[in-house]
């Protein structure tokens, strides 16, 4: 029919738009908080991009389920607004019509949801997850950006070189701080270079440098003078990563060693295409405007109503993780009161109090 084609084009062309302002804004917070991370010392600046790229990714289920609200949320409204649902419902429309071309547009959607957050966000967690490992586990002048101050894995020394050089191992204008219990050390060197000897120990061997040693809190300073000074880099040994991060282990292993964290991550994974259809049917009744209100008393209302639900999904999430409830409770309790809100929702719209009043009267006098 023209009324279902014209309103998936509608639906269609928002979420276009919502789509890219949500993945715009994401992506800045995404890029802005490596950024920080890179700075500190957490994340190789060689990484960067991909983990931003991956990162970005991950959140598209999310952004996916939100675009789909909004977009019906906003044609329906327009549609309300406009008085051109009067003309439809003139026509002979209900507002279960809408029912059909909505979940057209929705369905599609929510299998790539469905697929991006059972496959491919497990996987770039844990590429994500790895690359991080990777950064940590290095020694500390490795992990050192020339011109910053980076603290060592262990927090007891902090590093500053000036220049680096990566493939040959070569630093300039080198200082380095330590302290061990009441004893400070400080290092500054002109050049350096990384050595690695047959045993697999890696030093930081230092030349043209003095060393300044003491006490904390005592003002009495022993200089010395060296040529050459070795720094022995202590680096965490190379460990594969584990599982421990539920959100990086693939849904076919959730599934196989069903422990309450993962079976709390599961449910988060089912949760996001139930919660897109479920959001996508909500938005059809909640989309009415009443002139009297005001235009944007049912936007304020449908926000309210999709924060609720998206974290009262969280909240099952946690109590799973801790045995607080048991996982087939959890799988469809929110979704079944905000799906049973939605029917409750249309009746009120489609049938006015007094029609269901009259309806009920008579079928109870009928009896």
């Amino acid at each position: 029919m023209i009324f279902r084609r014209a309103i998936v084009s509608e639906i269609s062309n928002n979420a276009g738009a919502v789509f890219s302002v949500l993945f715009f804004i994401v992506f800045t917070q995404v890029l802005v908080h490596l950024l920080g991370d890179a700075s500190n010392g957490k994340v190789d600046p060689k990484d960067l991009v991909s983990i931003v790229a991956l990162e970005t990714l991950t959140n598209i289920p999310l952004i996916l389920v939100l675009t789909v609200f909004i977009a019906v949320l906003i044609a329906l409204s327009r549609a309300f607004r406009d008085s051109e649902m009067v003309v439809w419902f003139a026509a002979g429309q209900s507002l279960f019509t809408w029912v059909r071309p909505v979940l057209r547009f929705t369905l599609p959607v929510a299998a790539v949801i469905a697929m991006l957050a059972f496959f491919v966000s497990p996987w770039a967690e844990r590429l994500i997850a790895e690359a991080r490992t990777r950064f940590q586990h290095r020694d500390d002048v490795s992990k050192v950006t020339p011109g910053q101050f980076i603290e060592s894995a262990g927090s007891n020394r902090v590093f500053f070189v000036e220049n680096l050089d990566p493939e040959g191992g070569r630093v300039q204008s080198v200082f380095a701080a330590q302290r061990r219990g009441d004893r400070e050390s400080v290092i500054v060197a002109s050049s350096g270079v990384m050595e690695t000897h047959a045993d697999g120990a890696r030093f930081l061997v230092l030349r043209n440098g003095r060393r300044y040693e003491g006490d904390a809190g005592v003002p009495k300073y022993r200089v010395l003078e060296f040529d050459r000074y070795a720094i022995r880099l202590d680096a965490q040994p190379e460990a594969p990563l584990t599982n421990a991060q539920t959100r990086t282990i693939p849904t076919r292993l959730l599934l196989t060693d069903f422990t309450p964290r993962n079976q709390g991550e599961l449910l988060s994974r089912i949760a996001l295409p139930v919660v897109g259809v479920v959001l996508a049917l909500l938005a059809i009744p909640l989309a009415y405007v009443n002139p009297r209100v005001g235009r944007s008393a049912n936007l304020i209302a449908a926000t309210l109503l999709a924060l609720i639900y998206l974290n009262s999904v969280q909240i099952m999430q946690a109590w799973v993780d801790r045995e607080r409830m048991r996982f087939w409770i959890a799988v469809w309790l929110a979704h079944g009161v905000a799906a049973s809100l939605a029917a409750i929702l249309f009746v009120r719209r489609v049938y006015s109090p007094r029609m269901l009043w009259s309806a009920l009267r008579r079928g109870s006098g009928g009896e």
